[in-house]
């Protein structure tokens, strides 16, 4: 009956040591695809933010360029500062309250899809 008894021990040490293995290699794979996944959507979101910014840098020079010729046509330069700040206020306040929601739910779509 030792013997057995040992067996069993033994077995169960076993079975014990391979669960514990089973459970490290379950994390690592794990930590191994959350940092798979963070790695895409931080790449995949720098990369929009770069051409983002250089986009931003074009629609500046062009919106001075506007209002610096707007400016002319008025006949002082600042009116043509003041149309094009009025054209963008009303573009935000239209963005705003008709378009708001779609665009919450569009950047929220990407990111979860991104992350998945």
């Amino acid at each position: 009956m030792p013997q057995v008894k040992e067996d069993i021990v033994s077995s169960f040490e076993s079975l014990l040591e391979s669960a514990a293995g089973y459970g490290i290699k379950s994390y690592d794979l794990v930590k191994l695809k959350a940092i798979d996944k963070t790695s895409a959507v931080v790449s995949s979101l720098t990369t929009h933010a770069i051409v983002f910014l250089i986009l931003m840098s074009f629609l500046l020079f062009l919106n001075l360029g506007v209002a610096i010729y707007l400016g002319e046509i008025l006949g002082n330069i600042y009116y043509g500062f003041f149309v094009v700040a009025l054209f963008y206020g009303i573009v935000g306040l239209i963005v705003h309250f008709f378009f708001h929601d779609s665009i919450k739910k569009k950047i929220s779509n990407y990111i979860i899809k991104q992350a998945l």
